[in-house]
C-alpha cells in the first residue's frame, strides 16, 4: 500500500482492519488541548483510516505533492465514546454526529484536513479548524480570495479520489461508500502497533 501504510491485526472484538497513516503530516488537534473542547481527548496523536480510504487517500496526497503542497491531517477514525463526548458538548449535528447514529470518523471512513505548502506551512483557509459558524460552511463566500481558493483546491483534489465533503466544515471529508462500514469504538492503544 505504497509503503506508507502499516497494516494492523485484528485486535480482540475488532470487526474489520484499520490501516495507520504515516507518510502524511499529521495534527491531531483532538490529542492536544487545541481543539472545539479545550481539553486532550485522545492519549495518542494517530491516525488510522479504513484500507480503501487510506489507499484514495495517497493518490490525493500523490497529486498534491506535485503541486509542490501537501494535506495535514488533523482527524482520522474516532472512536464512538469519544464521539458521546462530543456530542455532550455541541448537540448540533450540523457539527457533530449524532452518536446514536454514528460518526463517519467512526467507521475510519472520514478526515478532516487541510492544505499546506512544501514547508508545511498551513494555507489560508475561510476559518479555523473546528469552527462552528457560517465561516466553515462550504458556500460561505465572504471570505479573501486566497482562502476561497485554497478551500475550492482542496475540495478538487479530494472529490478527484472519491471523497465527499460535509457542507458546514470546509476541513471535513467523507469517503463515498462509508456506509458500508460498522461503527468501531477500539481505543487507538488497543490497535496493534507493527
Amino acid at each position: 500500500m505504497r509503503g506508507w501504510l502499516i497494516l494492523l491485526a485484528a485486535s480482540a472484538g475488532f470487526a474489520q482492519e484499520l490501516v495507520e497513516v504515516r507518510s502524511i503530516p499529521l495534527d491531531i488537534r483532538y490529542a492536544t488541548a487545541n481543539n472545539f473542547t479545550g481539553k486532550r481527548v485522545y492519549d495518542e496523536a494517530r491516525c488510522f483510516l479504513r484500507p480503501e480510504v487510506a489507499a484514495k487517500l495517497a493518490l490525493v496526497q500523490e497529486d498534491l505533492q506535485r503541486e509542490g503542497l501537501s494535506l495535514k491531517l488533523y482527524d482520522c477514525y474516532r472512536p464512538l465514546s469519544i464521539q458521546r463526548k462530543f456530542w455532550e458538548l455541541m448537540p448540533d449535528e450540523r457539527y457533530v454526529a449524532n452518536p446514536a447514529k454514528g460518526s463517519r470518523h467512526n467507521r475510519g471512513a472520514a478526515l478532516d484536513l487541510t492544505l499546506t505548502d512544501a514547508e508545511g506551512r498551513e494555507l489560508a483557509m475561510p476559518s479555523g479548524y473546528d469552527d462552528f459558524s457560517e465561516k466553515a460552511h462550504r458556500d460561505y463566500r465572504d471570505a479573501p480570495a486566497e482562502a476561497l481558493r485554497n478551500r475550492e483546491r482542496l475540495e478538487r483534489a479530494m472529490t478527484r479520489h472519491g471523497f465527499v465533503g460535509l457542507p458546514t466544515e470546509w476541513w471535513h471529508f467523507d469517503f463515498a461508500g462509508w456506509e458500508k462500514y460498522p461503527l468501531l469504538d477500539v481505543s487507538f492503544g488497543a490497535l496493534k502497533r507493527q
